[in-house]
């Protein structure tokens, strides 16, 4: 009996008004309070020597496209010494300056994603 109640509720309401959204729809969006952190970016932020992870894998997989900088380098997503002196090489290759010698600062990313995909 209940599956014919709710069959009889069904055909009723197909006629009425639809319903107002939800109150939480309509209000504006807020601006994030100050201390609320935002979620970090695969791919972004310093990397040096030491680091690992999705940023060292992109940066490794770059660095494979621009000949001459890290040839045969490993896609292991590890920040080793092969990948500074890539990074360093590409620095000096193309006039880097005001990140830090090897280091994969803001200026090297900016200038490493104009020139690969």
């Amino acid at each position: 009996m209940s599956g014919l109640l709710l069959a009889s509720s069904l055909l009723t309401n197909q006629h009425s008004e639809p319903a107002a959204p939800p109150a939480a729809q309509e209000q504006p969006e807020r601006p994030l309070p100050d201390d609320t952190p935002l979620p970090q970016i695969p791919g972004t932020g310093v990397l040096r020597e030491g680091d690992s992870g999705h940023g060292v894998y992109e940066l490794q997989v770059r660095l494979l496209q621009i000949p001459g900088l890290y040839d045969g380098g490993a896609i292991d997503g590890r920040f080793g010494a092969e990948v500074r002196q890539a990074v360093a090489r590409f620095q000096k290759r193309f006039g880097i300056r005001g990140d830090e010698t090897g280091v994969y600062g803001d200026l090297t990313r900016h200038a490493l994603m104009l020139r690969t995909k």
